[in-house]
């Protein structure tokens, strides 16, 4: 699965960053790294951009770059008592 269907207000975690050169440093520098929780916040009228939080900020990436980064849904619930 990638991040561009992953719905408003659940959480996944990224497994990988593809993309080619530029683009995928571009990403890694964002703090898209492998291992990382994102959720996402907020979802544009026209549903593009996305907003996404992650390592305690919010970001805003088009689903375009988003459909470059694999994720594993989080269950709700999961690891919490």
């Amino acid at each position: 699965m990638t991040l561009d269907m992953l719905k408003f207000g659940k959480q996944a975690v990224i497994t990988a960053v593809g993309g080619e050169g530029a683009l995928r440093c571009r990403l890694l520098d964002m703090g898209l790294i492998p291992k990382t929780k994102v959720m996402v916040r907020k979802v544009a009228p026209m549903g593009d951009p996305i907003e996404l939080f992650l390592r305690g900020y919010e970001l805003t990436i088009r689903l375009e770059d988003a459909r470059n980064i694999e994720i594993e849904p989080v269950e709700e619930g999961a690891g919490e008592k």
